[in-house]
C-alpha cells in the first residue's frame, strides 16, 4: 500500500470565535478522486484553503508523502505539488492567456521573459483542458466558462500531484464540464491525487473514488465508490431525509403584473422578445450558455438598458434606462454574479440588506439605524440567514448566507415582480431548497416571479411555465404538464416544441 499523496489529521480552526472545523480529518491517495461536500457552512473551502496554504490550522497535523508539513504560504504548497483550483477566478484580467498561466513564474532567456516559450509552454496546457485558443489572447476577451479552463491549466502548469478543485464546473457548459470530465481521468491515470468540491451531486457521483462529508465542521461521514449515490450523500450532508425538494404547488395566476412586449436587448439587437408574468405566477426561462437568457432580464430591469420594445408593470410603461425608476415601480434583480453584482462584500450584514431601501428608511434626511435593525433582523430570520451578528461583514458568510442577504435586500422593498437569475447557483441543497420555499411562498403572496436556471430539474420543479430561449430569442413557451428535458433541450438547440418526445436527451448531466 502506498503512501496518501496528501494527509490531514484532526485540523481546527476558528475565526473570530466561531469554529470553522472540529478535528477534521481527510486522506487522498495517489490516482484518486476524492469529492469533499456539505453544506454551505460545513467547513468545505477552509479545509480547502488549509490544505493549500491560504490559511494555516489553529492545531493538526498535515502531511504530505508521509512526512509533516505546515504550509505557511501558497508557494510552500506548490513547492510541494499541492495547487488549489479557486471557484472565484484567480487570474489577472488585463494580461494574456499565456501571462497569466505563467504570472509569477516566466521563463527567461538572457534575462528578459521568453515570450516564445511562453506562448509554447500555454499551448501545451490549453491543449490539455481542451481550449483552442491562441495564448496572446487578452483573457478579458474570453467567457467566464473559458477564463475557467485557463484557471486550470494554471494549475496543471506547476505539475501538481495534487489538484484540488473547488466547484470548477459552475461556470462551465454542458460541454465544457465533459471535457474536464475526461481532463480529470487522464491525470488520475498519471497518478495525480484530485479532490474535488462540488454542490452537484450527479457530477460527483460520476467522477469520484470516495467521498468524504462535511457538516457543520466536521466529518459527517464517508461513502465508498460502491455506495455513492444522492440519497445518501443527502441523507449525510443534511442529517435528514429530503422527502420533498420541490415544493412549488401552482396556484391560479392573477392579473397580468409584468409584460414585456417586443424588446431588443444590445446583446441582440435583431430579436424582438414578448413577454407576460402573472401575480403569483413563477415563469422559468432556460436555455444554453450565450442563449441571451441574463440579457433579458438585464434590459427588463434597466442593468443594460434595452434598445426598442417596452416593459410595462401592472400596466404602467417603465423607464429602463433607470434602474432607479424599475426598482421604484416595484421590480427587484437578484442578479448571477452575487459578489460582483449583488453584495457589497466589505460591508455589514446589516448594511447590505438595508441598500434597496435606503431611500425609504430615512428620517430629516439621515438613515434611520433603528429602521435599518428592525429590518435586519426582520430579514435575518425570515431568510434564516445564519451569521454571528447583524455586523458581520456579508465576505466572510457562506455562499448560501450571502445569497439569502441578496434576496433579502430586495424583500425588503417588497417587490411586485422579482427577477431572479441563477439563485441557486453555486449553493448547497440545503439552501436551495429554502429558496425554493421562498419562491412558492412569495408567489402565494401574488409577487410575479421570473427566474433563469440553467438546472432543469430547478426549472422543471420550480415553473408554472418555461420560456425556452436560442440565440437570443424565446424559441418557445412550455407549460407545466408540457416541462420534461426532452422538450426543453429540443427549443434550447433550435428545435419545435411538438417534438420534443423524439429527442435524444442531452441536458448536462450535472444537475441536483
Amino acid at each position: 500500500m502506498s503512501l496518501p499523496l496528501l494527509e490531514a489529521n484532526r485540523l481546527e480552526k476558528s475565526f473570530a470565535g466561531v469554529r470553522a472545523l472540529r478535528g477534521v480529518s481527510m486522506s487522498l491517495k495517489p490516482a484518486e478522486v476524492l469529492a469533499v461536500i456539505g453544506e454551505n457552512g460545513a467547513g468545505k473551502s477552509t479545509l480547502m484553503k488549509i490544505l493549500a496554504g491560504v490559511q494555516s490550522a489553529d492545531s493538526g497535523e498535515l502531511k504530505v508523502d508521509g512526512a509533516a508539513r505546515a504550509f505557511r504560504s501558497v508557494g510552500e504548497a506548490l513547492s510541494h505539488g499541492v495547487a488549489l483550483i479557486h471557484q472565484e477566478l484567480n487570474l489577472a484580467e488585463t494580461l494574456d492567456v499565456g501571462a497569466n498561466i505563467f504570472l509569477g513564474r516566466e521563463p527567461r532567456r538572457f534575462g528578459l521573459i521568453d515570450e516564445r516559450k511562453i506562448r509554447s509552454e500555454a499551448r501545451r496546457y490549453l491543449d490539455q483542458v481542451g481550449l483552442s485558443i491562441d495564448p496572446t489572447t487578452p483573457l478579458n476577451a474570453l467567457p467566464i466558462g473559458q477564463q475557467q479552463l485557463v484557471e486550470i491549466a494554471k494549475a496543471l502548469s506547476v505539475n501538481a500531484r495534487v489538484l484540488i478543485m473547488d466547484e470548477p464546473t459552475s461556470s462551465l457548459s454542458g460541454h465544457e464540464a465533459q471535457s474536464l470530465l475526461k481532463l480529470i481521468d487522464t491525470l488520475r491515470s498519471r497518478g495525480v491525487g484530485i479532490v474535488y468540491i462540488s454542490h452537484r451531486l450527479a457530477e460527483v457521483e460520476a467522477i469520484a473514488d470516495r467521498v468524504e462529508v462535511l457538516r457543520d465542521g466536521e466529518n459527517a461521514g464517508a461513502l465508498q465508490k460502491g455506495e455513492i449515490c444522492h440519497a445518501k450523500m443527502v441523507s449525510l450532508m443534511v442529517g435528514r431525509e429530503l422527502s420533498q425538494f420541490y415544493p412549488h404547488q401552482t396556484l391560479a395566476p392573477g392579473a397580468a403584473i409584468l409584460d414585456v412586449q417586443e424588446l431588443r436587448t444590445a446583446t441582440h439587437p435583431k430579436h424582438r422578445n414578448s413577454l407576460t408574468v402573472h401575480a403569483g405566477e413563477i415563469v422559468g426561462i432556460a436555455g444554453l450558455v450565450g442563449a441571451g437568457r441574463t440579457e433579458l432580464l438585464e434590459a427588463i430591469f434597466g442593468v443594460n438598458p434595452p434598445v426598442g420594445g417596452t416593459v410595462l408593470v401592472q400596466g404602467f410603461p417603465l423607464n429602463t434606462r433607470s434602474p432607479q425608476a424599475v426598482i421604484k415601480a416595484g421590480v427587484a434583480l437578484v442578479p448571477e454574479d452575487r459578489k460582483h453584482s449583488g453584495l457589497v462584500l466589505e460591508m455589514s450584514v446589516r448594511e447590505n440588506i438595508s441598500l434597496a431601501t435606503l431611500a425609504r428608511d430615512q428620517r430629516l434626511g439621515f438613515l434611520n439605524r433603528e429602521r435599518e435593525q428592525s429590518l435586519c433582523q426582520e430579514m435575518t430570520s425570515a431568510m434564516n440567514i445564519k451569521t454571528p451578528s447583524a455586523d458581520q461583514p456579508v465576505q466572510f458568510l457562506s455562499g448560501g448566507n450571502q445569497q439569502k442577504v441578496v434576496i433579502g435586500k430586495w424583500l425588503a422593498a417588497a417587490p411586485r415582480v422579482l427577477l431572479l437569475d441563477e439563485p441557486t447557483r453555486g449553493i448547497d441543497i440545503g439552501a436551495k431548497q429554502e429558496i425554493y420555499r421562498l419562491m412558492d411562498e412569495l408567489a402565494s403572496r401574488g409577487v410575479g416571479i421570473l427566474f433563469v436556471s440553467s438546472e432543469l430539474e430547478e426549472i422543471i420543479g420550480m415553473a408554472d411555465r418555461a420560456l425556452v430561449m436560442h440565440e437570443g430569442r424565446i424559441r418557445g413557451e412550455l407549460k407545466r404538464a408540457e416541462l420534461s428535458e426532452e422538450s426543453i433541450m429540443n427549443l434550447a438547440t433550435g428545435g419545435d416544441a411538438s417534438h420534443g418526445s423524439s429527442i435524444v436527451q442531452t441536458a448536462s448531466p450535472f444537475s441536483l
